[in-house]
């Protein structure tokens, strides 16, 4: 059970794991969602009653106010928070626009350091940028991108090739020769002012990169802790396709998102995850959660508030797992506020439109087990790449395709499945084969 306490004294973060936009002092993060006698799927409803709780410092009243705020009314209600910021401390501090593309944010978050192809890479990316002026004025600085791309690749081609893993050097080398193609064709797209194939091409050429980038990883690059060695791991990247039956829309019958999963910075939320695919855990269950902030799911019918393991008949539970920018490993059990980390950037950060994380308890790093969250909005309180939901939840992938479509997600919703359509080799110690 659990109540609104002041926040004096506990969290209002913690007390309720749903919104009701008409109680302006009530609210939640993205937490576990409770379990109801009926109308299991309201949005607005609040459980009372009391709650454990515990002391916690002026800093975190302030964090559990100004997300309230933003998660009751969609919209900032503190005007001068971007002026004059209550905690300074927790911002990160970014130099020029944060990176927002999905793709570009798998790529960069790859354990590679190949400088001499994040130089080809960054002039394609920049071409999302190009094609934003009208007309096809606009190719003229697509032009630029693509002679930048050109030389970087020709020069830098020992170099990356260099790069590539030792088994994976010959397909890595083919990928660059395609690479080298598909930029004389999009140079001949470009002269022939067609504007509409650019975007098409650019995401093919990118596509590639990636390829490339990925056969540059050799093996897995450090120890998981041993505490965690047992559970299901993802030792690498994987991808599922989620559909969707969308109701009482007319314009979107169904939907299929394609998911891109990285085991590389959080292995164990990964792992989870895939395991509970392989179950079909998720299949036929409802969209919990859609408030126009995140979409969310993963509460199984029943008392539980999450999955409960049939080996042990107990719920499974995670460890809150975060990868710092620039670290080696991820740290485990502690927000980076709690670490003092608070100008630290995340490998995955909150970015994207569709960003995947885990929901656990506000202030229970430990407790996520199955419910999971899509963040949709950006506002002044959460910015990309400068906000506090990095460090605070974990994420572990993001989704890739149709993204957009999230928007048009309702509580009520069907998930018709989840299915895995690549990397299954990279779990291992799947608990979905072990019987019972």
């Amino acid at each position: 059970m659990a109540a609104i306490i002041s926040c004096n004294s506990y969290s209002p973060l913690a007390a309720s794991k749903w919104i009701n936009p008409t109680l302006p002092t009530k609210a939640s993060t993205f937490l576990t969602t409770p379990k109801y006698n009926s109308h299991k799927h309201v949005q607005c409803q609040l459980q009372n009653g009391q709650q454990k709780g515990r002391p916690f410092s002026l800093k975190e009243c302030a964090i559990s106010i100004i997300l309230a705020a933003e998660l009751i009314t969609g919209i900032p209600s503190l005007d001068a928070y971007a002026a004059n910021p209550p905690l300074p401390d927790l911002s990160v501090l970014i130099s020029g626009p944060p990176i927002k593309d999905p793709g570009a944010l798998l790529r960069y978050a790859l354990p590679i350091n190949n400088k001499a192809v994040r130089e080809v890479q960054k002039p394609l990316e920049d071409i999302s940028e190009s094609l934003k002026i009208a007309g096809v004025k606009a190719l003229d600085s697509v032009e630029r991108n693509v002679r930048q791309a050109s030389r970087a690749l020709k020069q830098g081609k020992t170099l990356i090739i260099s790069g590539l893993a030792e088994a994976k050097k010959d397909r890595g080398a083919e990928l660059l020769d395609k690479l080298e193609v598909g930029m004389e064709e999009l140079q001949q797209i470009v002269e022939d002012r067609n504007r509409d194939a650019v975007a098409p091409k650019q995401k093919e050429l990118l596509q590639y990169i990636g390829d490339v980038e990925e056969d540059m990883v050799d093996g897995f690059p450090y120890e998981v802790p041993e505490e965690y060695r047992n559970m299901p791991l993802l030792k690498g990247r994987a991808a599922v396709d989620m559909k969707v039956k969308v109701k009482d829309n007319p314009n979107l019958e169904e939907c299929v998102f394609r998911i891109v999963l990285d085991g590389y910075n959080a292995p164990v939320t990964a792992g989870n995850f895939v395991d509970l695919v392989q179950r079909h855990f998720y299949d036929g269950m409802e969209i919990q959660r859609a408030d126009g902030f995140v979409v969310q799911t993963g509460n199984p019918d029943g008392p539980a508030e999450g999955f409960i393991d049939p080996s042990t008949e107990k719920t499974r539970t995670i460890p809150l797992e975060i990868m710092v920018d620039g670290e080696k490993a991820p740290v485990y059990e502690a927000t980076l506020e709690e670490l003092g980390l608070y100008k630290a950037q995340t490998k995955l950060p909150f970015n994207a439109f569709g960003t995947m994380a885990m929901a656990r308890e506000e202030f229970e790093n430990n407790s996520a087990s199955s419910q999971i969250f899509w963040l949709l909005k950006e506002s002044e309180l959460t910015p990309s790449n400068a906000n506090i939901l990095d460090g605070r939840y974990a994420v572990f992938g993001y989704v890739t395709e149709n993204e957009d479509f999230l928007a048009d997600v309702k509580v009520g919703d069907v998930i018709e499945s989840i299915k895995l359509v690549s990397g299954l080799d990279n779990l291992v110690n799947p608990s979905y084969k072990i019987a019972g």
